[in-house]
């Protein structure tokens, strides 16, 4: 069959076409990764990577430790947002990884970069011991953890046990059973299996220990740690103004870490806390609440711990101002409904509620001054002014930090106590006097506070009966208890 010109010129053409498809597809160096409609990193092979990621810029060991485990040998990559300034003289062989993304490159994907089925978080200053990665390897892939932790220098490493209570935004920390735990206490190289690392929404964050533990914790993953040891170089201590910065980098990186991963308080193992929320200087953990129903019980969770510990804050110091003042205040509302429940704030709640005879509020200068229209700050800190929404007040934790106390002023009228601003709450009701004749005292929120002198007729009068057994968020047709 003859060949006319133009069947000739298509089939170049075509053949043109397709060398071209199949050298994109091969790239400069060989098959590259699957394209972004597939998104998969290559699959592993046998081997354990080794990734530098805690260190500092500064007075570090980057460049032993490299030195030391690219000698093993086994691909060793340092992962960074950018490259080590001062520069670090790595070895040949060891590769970088920038994880911050520019204008003028890919996004990074740093799994693909990472080819072997295992990898080894190992930390800035440590030294390779031959066949103790591999050991790693075999203890993981014998049990059932999803972590191998192996000690690093002579101090001891301690097991811990780690307990997330996502609802109220903390993680606990205590003993852990020796051998298996979810945390540990102390320096150590952290092997996992590669898909498991990146299939965490925070694979490289810092600090690499407290991200990893505090995400394999929410997918009940396992931790065993290894009797066997890696050795620790032997490098001069920082100097002062370096563990200035190490210790203030360290601090704002956990902050930032914790603020992603939903923690606002770590409870240690000896029992001492850390506070992640805000705080008098900040504003406060939540926006403005619509139809009574803060964002955060949308989200499955409660008050945050920062914020009930400033509203028990401020609800101490105003029922002590009120107190030296000779104002006659008492528990309302929901407050009162936490302290006959649980001795404390609801733990869903956003404020505290309290009445007071609208007769004394010139007896307290901080309501007297409030009353004329003035916002005034107290010696404390505290900042009281008056309600836009009616005629009661509020007092807040500070200028910056908007958590309140509200003060609803009552009087009697033909022995009913009633008021003149009416929010529509169901609660939101007149009430007998006989109720504060007398008032009470009752614990509430670490404190003695003053409450109706029959609590549970009181709350039934404003909730219905059984208000106190039946818990319930503030608006049932928003979101129900029963539906977290």
């Amino acid at each position: 069959m003859r060949v006319t010109p133009c069947q000739a010129a298509l089939a170049a053409a075509i053949g043109l076409n397709l060398l071209l498809l199949f050298c994109a597809w091969r790239g400069p160096g060989g098959p590259s990764p699957p394209p972004p409609s597939s998104c998969r990193p290559p699959r592993g092979v046998p081997g354990v990577t080794v990734l530098l990621r805690d260190f500092e810029d500064f007075e570090n060991d980057l460049a032993g430790t490299a030195r030391s485990f690219a000698s093993l040998p086994v691909p060793v990559l340092v992962a960074a947002e950018t490259a080590p300034y001062p520069p670090v003289p790595l070895p040949a062989e060891v590769g970088f990884l920038p994880l911050r993304p520019a204008a003028d490159r890919p996004p990074p994907r740093p799994e693909l970069h990472i080819r072997t089925r295992h990898v080894a978080l190992v930390p800035d200053g440590t030294r390779a011991v031959p066949g103790l990665l591999e050991r790693m390897r075999d203890v993981l892939e014998s049990g059932d953890a999803r972590l191998v932790a192996a000690p690093v220098g002579s101090a001891p490493t301690r097991c811990l046990e780690l307990r997330l209570e996502p609802r109220e935004w903390t993680a606990r920390y205590g003993s852990g059973t020796p051998g298996v735990c979810r945390a540990v206490e102390g320096t150590a190289v952290l092997l996992l299996r590669t898909r498991d690392l990146f299939a965490l929404p925070f694979p490289l964050a810092r600090p690499v220990p407290a991200a990893l533990f505090i995400q394999a914790a929410f997918r009940g993953w396992g931790l065993r740690v290894m009797p066997a040891a890696f050795p620790a170089s032997r490098r001069p201590p920082f100097s002062p103004h370096g563990r200035w910065k190490a210790e203030n980098l360290a601090e704002t990186r956990r902050r930032r870490l914790m603020r992603d991963l939903g923690v606002k308080r770590e409870v240690l193992a000896d029992g001492r806390e850390r506070w992640y929320g805000c705080s008098k200087e900040t504003a406060r953990c939540f926006g403005t609440v619509h139809a009574r129903t803060p964002q955060y019980l949308l989200a499955g969770r409660w008050t945050p711990p920062c914020c009930l510990r400033a509203l028990r804050e401020t609800a101490r110091h105003v029922t002590g101002v009120l107190e030296a003042a000779g104002v006659r205040y008492w528990l309302e509302g929901g407050s009162l409904l936490g302290a006959a429940r649980l001795g404390d704030i609801i733990p869903w709640d956003y404020d505290v509620d309290l009445g007071i005879y609208r007769e004394d509020v010139g007896k307290c200068r901080w309501l007297a001054a409030a009353a004329a229209g003035e916002p005034v700050e107290d010696a404390e800190g505290f900042l009281w002014e008056k309600a836009a929404e009616g005629d009661f007040y509020r007092v807040h934790y500070s200028r910056s930090n908007r958590l309140h106390v509200d003060l609803w002023p009552f009087y009697p009228r033909g022995g009913v106590m009633t008021k003149d601003t009416w929010l529509g709450h169901p609660q939101d009701v007149e009430f007998p006097e006989s109720f504060l004749l007398p008032r009470v005292p009752m614990l509430f929120a670490g404190f003695t506070a003053m409450a109706p002198n029959n609590a549970r007729a009181f709350l039934e009068l404003k909730f219905g009966p059984g208000a106190i057994e039946n818990p319930e968020y503030p608006n049932p047709a928003v979101k129900r208890l029963g539906q977290d």
